[in-house]
């Protein structure tokens, strides 16, 4: 089973792209940000000129041409179709799983001021750990679940006042 990830390049172009496809990459690592990249007997020199991994965006200079990147996988395509993307974020009142999965952690306590991107829980779904984060500022309200418990699709665990 192959991962796919959805990839944005300047708002223009959309492809899908495999952690099989990426594996098959014929590229050269010369530092932490720098690539020398050889395709369709072409060589291209790739630099990850920024990053941010939270919003899974970056700026990608190839042969001096600057590229804004953004990467999606499939939990990211589903948490974005359930309203947490940035742009809906700021309205969110409650935390609802995005999916069936097993609750490993709760990072929060009822009454604790949290900020946006603070770690709220870790969901364990697919043999995969998935961190939620906040949406937004606040203060929580209630906590409906507690480490361990197995949850639906769609159930509440977290509400802010």
């Amino acid at each position: 089973m192959h991962t796919t990830y959805k990839v944005g390049v300047d708002k223009d172009f959309e492809f899908d792209l495999t952690d099989q496809d990426i594996s098959e990459i014929n590229s050269i690592k010369n530092s932490d940000t720098s690539y020398h990249i050889l395709y369709d007997n072409k060589s291209y020199h790739a630099e990850i000129a920024q990053s941010d991994f939270t919003s899974k965006k970056y700026s990608i200079k190839v042969n001096n041409t600057t590229y804004q990147v953004s990467i999606a996988n499939d939990l990211d395509l589903r948490i974005a179709a359930m309203g947490f993307s940035v742009g809906s974020s700021k309205q969110i009142n409650a935390i609802k799983a995005p999916m069936p999965g097993l609750l490993l952690d709760i990072q929060v306590k009822v009454g604790q001021e949290v900020n946006e991107d603070d770690p709220l829980l870790i969901l364990e779904a697919m043999k995969m750990e998935n961190l939620i984060l906040s949406p937004r500022n606040g203060v929580i309200k209630s906590i409906s679940a507690t480490k361990g418990d197995a949850v639906d699709k769609g159930q509440l665990l977290i509400e802010f006042e």
